[in-house]
């Protein structure tokens, strides 16, 4: 029987037999090949979304598998195809949806959160959801996609320009990834991170990065624009001392994209807004064309997702990588193998 990883409470986590259903009209069942493990699921690993995530809980939503079956109405698609999931369920009645803005629809059903989500064997998607990928595009790396479509969303929602400069405050999976693709739509980018080997990870990415602890931020922007301070900032750290460097580095009418998940409110220096006319620009998930974006990036290599991925991990010790990830350390994205080969090489 298919197996699945469930959140059951406060850190902790299980896998346990999933009993899989041939899909409805409009659905496809998928086969998942590899899923991430990102922050929202940290997040919830905490216990921090307890309000809204009802256990047991299948989790996961950075994904990519193959189709195994279709349901009835459903065209397009057929066994064997290669695909990830934009997993966001919308009703298309509330006014963000009547707005256009469906990717953040007021009563919004985040797949792999709000229902259940990737890391298992089995899984039932709206056809709706699915996104080709290319045939060439290893599937541990189309994993990365998700996260890679965040980036793209993000550095759209800042509206990043060729010559600009860009400060990423934060240098975890998805901070090295706006950079990458702030740097692909021709900013001049620099990286800000604590941690000496992500620190590292993004150098032989080719990104310039600069120490907090050891390096005057401020003063290093100021030598770099002439003075002039960054025309866009990155908030992705979710901490104070990231939101302070963020407004702090911005130069007149410069740009905040806060994309971090800050779960308690946070002081902001309004003079600074006032003063320089700053803008403050919230970034939120993504839409269809983020995801085709996503999918070449990757596929080119412009985004090189083999280099992000640090440990691959059989379903079976998915409840382990979970609490490696929250221990800190050397990691940057943990895969979780939800193949059947990954399962009977772990037994």
């Amino acid at each position: 029987m298919p197996l699945a990883a469930r959140y059951l409470s406060a850190r902790t986590l299980d896998t346990a037999p999933a009993p899989s259903t041939p899909p409805g009209p409009g659905e496809v069942e998928l086969a998942p090949a590899y899923v991430g493990i990102c922050g929202t699921d940290l997040h919830i690993f905490h216990g921090d979304m307890d309000a809204r995530v009802a256990a047991p809980a299948v989790l996961g939503h950075e994904m990519a598998g193959r189709v195994v079956r279709v349901g009835p109405g459903v065209e397009g698609w057929a066994p064997g195809d290669a695909v990830t999931v934009m997993p966001l369920r919308w009703d298309d009645t509330c006014p963000a949806c009547r707005a256009g803005h469906q990717h953040i629809c007021q009563h919004l059903d985040f797949i792999g959160i709000d229902s259940p989500g990737a890391m298992q064997q089995r899984w039932t998607v709206p056809a709706t959801t699915l996104i080709r990928l290319p045939d060439t595009l290893p599937l541990d790396r189309a994993a990365l996609v998700e996260p890679t479509a965040v980036a793209v969303h993000d550095v759209g929602r800042a509206q990043v320009a060729a010559g600009e400069k860009v400060v990423v405050v934060g240098g975890g999976p998805v901070g090295v990834l706006i950079a990458l693709v702030a740097q692909a739509a021709g900013g001049d980018v620099r990286v800000v991170e604590l941690s000496a080997h992500r620190r590292l990870l993004a150098e032989e990415l080719g990104l310039v990065v600069w120490d907090p602890a050891t390096d005057h931020v401020a003063d290093l922007v100021g030598e770099w624009s002439g003075d002039a301070g960054a025309d866009v900032a990155f908030e992705v750290s979710g901490a104070q001392g990231g939101v302070d460097t963020a407004v702090d580095v911005l130069g007149v009418r410069g740009r905040l994209c806060l994309v971090a998940i800050h779960p308690k409110p946070r002081e902001i220096n309004l003079h600074r807004f006032f003063w320089r006319e700053l803008t403050l620009v919230g970034a939120r998930l993504y839409d269809r064309c983020d995801f085709e974006k996503a999918v070449a990036l990757v596929a080119e290599g412009t985004v090189p997702a083999d280099r992000l991925i640090s440990k691959v991990v059989p379903l079976t010790q998915a409840p382990a990588a979970f609490e490696a990830l929250e221990g800190g350390g050397d990691v940057m994205k943990i895969l979780v193998d939800c193949t059947d080969e990954a399962r009977e090489a772990a037994v």
